[in-house]
């Protein structure tokens, strides 16, 4: 990405940021400012459970509460010197300046720099995701996201036997390229990991401005359709069970762009299902086992369209024991899945 696009993808998603951060304060005034204070006064140490305990004691008529964690994910971070002094904060927008500047020549801006001992850093992160309900409608519920970051040394930026072939390859080498890369990052940190607050999301209104974008329901519109119609809403609430991941930006015709992906709360592997059940009472029964360590009935179909663990084959496997006499779900949740097999849809 050229200079011109980053600025521009910045700007839009700043301004799309700035519309949902309204959209809160509307509802819940300085809700964003707390989340954003607490996480800077709550040491990592003490996890997302003390942001959560805080807020309880700030805005009461909220009860937030961790549900899920993601890792596995990092941004690029800045530039070091041999002295270990940060001398860039943005290594990406500092690299493009600096091939600019030697007139696009990779190789001239790499002999200038082979004996600086710069290195570069990543910043290793997880997103947290707090809920906390305000009805008894599937989406009726704010979500929260607070990302734990820590900064630590990447690779050597300008290393001899290493030489890259492009400038993406100089800032983010492939893990493979890079020796020790991982053990670095954990005994190289540069300062303490911190909580920053990502995006407060209301999620009944967030859904509901996707579904202006398309005369179409969007899949996701689906999916919080048939948890509504089926037994899973009589038995818990959705965000119980569930996060739901979601990006905003504002698209080159200046219009915004909406996207939600539900993202189930296990930290870890979702139960296995007995695929070995092909019909009957067996069946029955490994859907029944399914549900039970999931903690409500018909996870099975939910997490047939999203973790995969259940194959898509088990819902016409269902029909047919039902057009066979053998009904074991009720009516309504028979309805949500010959409605998924009319127009099959997974995320």
């Amino acid at each position: 990405m050229n200079m011109t696009n980053a600025v521009s993808a910045t700007n839009a998603a700043t301004t799309a940021h700035g519309l949902a951060v309204e959209l809160i304060e509307t509802r819940w005034p300085g809700l964003t400012a707390m989340v954003t204070e607490i996480c800077q006064q709550t040491p990592v140490s003490e996890g997302t459970t003390a942001v959560a305990k805080k807020l309880a004691q700030l805005m009461p008529q909220l009860s937030f509460r961790d549900v899920l964690t993601r890792g596995g994910w990092y941004r690029l971070g800045g530039v070091i010197d041999v002295l270990g002094i940060k001398i860039v904060e943005d290594l990406a927008e500092w690299a493009e300046a600096e091939l600019a500047a030697h007139n696009d020549d990779l190789h001239a801006l790499i002999d200038d720099y082979a004996n600086s001992g710069c290195k570069a850093t990543r910043i290793n992160g997880k997103t947290h995701y707090l809920v906390a309900s305000t009805g008894v409608l599937a989406t009726d519920f704010v979500q929260i996201e607070i990302e734990e970051l820590q900064e630590g040394i990447s690779h050597d930026l300008f290393a001899e036997e290493e030489v890259p072939g492009s400038l993406e390859e100089l800032i983010d080498p492939p893990r493979s390229k890079m020796k020790n890369a991982t053990s670095r990052l954990l005994s190289s940190p540069l300062g303490a990991p911190v909580f920053v607050l990502r995006r407060i999301t209301d999620m009944a209104d967030f859904i509901a401005r996707m579904r202006a974008q398309r005369p179409e329901p969007q899949i996701v519109h689906r999916f919080f359709d048939a948890w509504q119609s089926s037994s899973a809403s009589y038995t818990t609430q959705f965000n119980n069970h569930w996060a739901v991941a979601v990006r905003e930006y504002i698209d080159r015709y200046h219009q915004p762009i909406l996207q939600a992906t539900p993202v189930a709360a296990f930290n870890g592997l979702p139960p296995k299902f007995d695929t070995q059940a092909p019909q009957g009472l067996s069946l029955y029964e490994a859907l029944q086992r399914f549900d039970r360590q999931v903690g409500y009935p018909m996870a099975w179909f939910f997490h047939m369209l999203t973790t995969k663990v259940v194959p898509h084959a088990v819902a016409n496997a269902v029909i047919d024991d039902v057009q066979a006499g053998f009904s074991y779900l009720p009516e309504r949740d028979v309805k949500v899945v010959k409605d998924w097999l009319h127009r099959p849809y997974s995320f």
